[in-house]
């Protein structure tokens, strides 16, 4: 009898479950934000709880179900209509390259560093921030991008060309620090890149948010952005 009360449960707490979820909407996962993470979590929960606890009855688990999910459809109703709060649930897209300038306060409010920044970018075939004129942070956590336009829609094919291959670019420095170990990856020493520095007129590397550097493209540099600005 217990084995039936169980597959029971089960059953119609995925059915509930289904049904739930088929009110709220349909949604890709690279669409699904924090707070659809949530609630699907705790409609999970509210079914494993229920399956194998005798004093929990199935209509319980279905009550409590349905409860839970009126709730999360009347807070999306609620936050179409108001955008404030929309922004407080869903949030809302944070910019965190704008017209080639990243913006080091967004960046440190979503808890980002520049490396977590350039393997998002390179999950999208981009290899170096020089290309990308905005970065826009979802929601969800993905990242959308507008690259510059000579970098996005001109191809060598288009003009009849055959260029080199681009050699990759790596970070050099990482919030004023020499990344001394990507140096010896490519055969470079911390006094050959403060001299280089010194050339482009960087005296310190302590004043620089970011630099890259590739054999093919030279130095990529973004300096920290004015205490005032």
């Amino acid at each position: 009898m217990i084995y039936v009360q169980i597959a029971l449960k089960l059953v119609l707490g995925l059915i509930g479950l289904i049904v739930i979820t088929r009110l709220l909407g349909k949604k890709e996962m690279s669409q699904v934000t924090p707070f659809d993470f949530i609630y699907a979590l705790v409609l999970g929960g509210i079914l494993e709880e229920g399956i194998y606890d005798k004093k929990v009855s199935i209509w319980q688990i279905l009550f409590a179900i349905g409860i839970w999910g009126l709730s999360i459809y009347a807070i999306e109703i609620y936050s179409k209509k108001r955008d404030g709060m929309k922004n407080l649930i869903k949030g809302k897209p944070s910019i965190i390259i704008r017209n080639g300038k990243l913006d080091y306060r967004k960046m440190k409010k979503n808890h980002l560093d520049i490396e977590q920044v350039r393997t998002m970018l390179r999950k999208q075939g981009v290899f170096t921030l020089r290309e990308v004129r905005d970065l826009y942070l979802e929601p969800g956590g993905d990242i959308s991008i507008k690259l510059h336009t000579k970098a996005g829609n001109l191809t060598p094919d288009m003009l009849g060309l055959s260029p080199d291959d681009q050699a990759p670019s790596i970070l050099v420095i990482e919030e004023g620090k020499i990344q001394e170990e990507e140096l010896h990856s490519v055969q470079r020493s911390k006094e050959w890149l403060l001299q280089e520095l010194q050339k482009k007129n960087y005296q310190t590397p302590e004043n620089i948010l970011y630099g890259e550097w590739s054999e093919t493209d030279g130095f990529y540099i973004e300096t920290y952005p004015a205490k005032n600005s």
